[in-house]
């Protein structure tokens, strides 16, 4: 079994807080690593029928059974969690409850009211570089994508994720919001997709598939809900200069976005328009993964003026920045570092400038680190 990362600051934080909320995208390994972690607790899942409706009707009898539970899915009976709130206000034991939810919006609210101080928050993605410690090529990584049921089980992406799309996502999506086409909602989907690495235009969006702002509005929200995609938003100190203000679209994996776009064999990514967007994609996640993974904030942004001056990637720590321009190229030149050396130039907090690429080889050029994708 890969060794999650998030292990040692789960069993850190239950050591300290008398409840554990995981969060994160349906098979993240949320279940997994919380039964790992936690053997002794009794596990109860609200998927099953019979005992969301335990826990509907007899809560007290339901949170009785054992003194450590892990419950899975939480969000399918919301009322629960204040329940949960006296048993813990009468022993504060530390770690008592496993709480994991597949809907970031509506389980952070409801835990966020009931068990204010008693809980930490923690959100699971899917597997990281630095989980797997594997060099495959990224063209591989971007077909394949980071599920743990693909790669524990060498299941074929193309039909895991079909079957993810229609299983999951359809279902867990018409749960949290009533959408009446699905047709309709499948080509929004594709058309996410296709903007993968771009920034979120609603209005072109909404042109595109023909529906209204506020549909589109509700996709997105439900999308990012469901930790199906990831909004990276712009950086806004104010340098003097007219800064764009929408966020960047990626996926939380970049398997399912390629899936989305067609991509069904490793050879379709190495001629696909979208190959460098992808990339892109996977690199940007990484970086998200290792701050959730530590159970930090994720402070990451992008740069980008209204005359086109760009930088892929910002990394903030406290008032440092660290930037990053990600290509595909194994072959390093001057004209990769433009965008690092304007922003370098615009902001005397940038305290270190990355090239993340597709070659080997870990360097410094033209005053920049240069560090391999597999590296980030």
């Amino acid at each position: 079994m890969i060794r999650r990362t998030i292990e040692s600051k789960l069993l850190s934080l239950a050591g300290q807080y008398p409840v554990i909320t995981v969060t994160g995208p349906r098979q993240s390994g949320k279940t997994t690593v919380s039964t790992k972690c936690f053997p002794e607790h009794l596990y109860l899942s609200l998927e099953d029928p019979d005992v969301r409706e335990h826990a509907r009707k007899d809560p007290r009898g339901f949170l009785a059974q054992a003194e450590r539970m892990i419950i899975d899915e939480v969000q399918h009976v919301p009322d629960l969690v204040s329940y949960i709130q006296r048993v813990v206000d009468r022993n504060a034991g530390a770690g008592r409850f496993i709480l994991t939810g597949s809907h970031q919006f509506s389980l952070t609210d409801i835990v966020s009211q009931s068990l204010a101080g008693r809980t930490a928050l923690i959100s699971l993605l899917p597997f990281s570089l630095e989980e797997l410690r594997e060099k495959s090529s990224y063209e591989h990584l971007i077909y394949r994508g980071f599920y743990p049921a693909i790669i524990d089980r060498n299941l074929n992406p193309t039909e895991a994720l079909s079957f993810y799309t229609d299983t999951y996502i359809q279902r867990d999506l018409r749960d949290i919001r009533e959408i009446r086409n699905l047709r309709q909602f499948e080509s929004f989907l594709r058309l996410c997709a296709s903007n993968v690495g771009q920034m979120l235009n609603k209005t072109r969006m909404a042109n595109d598939i023909g529906i209204d702002g506020k549909t589109v509005d509700a996709w997105i929200s439900v999308l990012e809900a469901s930790y199906i995609i990831y909004l990276l938003p712009p950086h806004y100190k104010n340098f003097r200069k007219r800064i764009v203000k929408m966020p960047k679209l990626y996926f939380c994996d970049v398997g399912l976005a390629s899936y989305l776009l067609g991509i069904s064999t490793i050879e379709h990514v190495k001629s696909h328009p979208l190959k460098g967007m992808l990339f892109e994609n996977l690199v940007v996640v990484e970086k998200l993964k290792r701050k959730l993974n530590n159970v930090e904030p994720p402070s990451l942004y992008f740069f980008r003026d209204n005359t086109g001056n760009e930088v892929d990637l910002l990394e903030q720590d406290g008032t440092d920045v660290v930037s990053y321009e990600i290509k595909t190229t194994q072959t390093l030149n001057s004209s990769l570092f433009k965008g690092l050396n304007f922003y370098k130039k615009l902001n005397p907090d940038n305290k270190r400038s990355v090239l993340i690429y597709a070659g080997r080889e870990k360097t410094d050029r033209y005053g920049h680190e240069c560090l391999p994708f597999w590296r980030v």
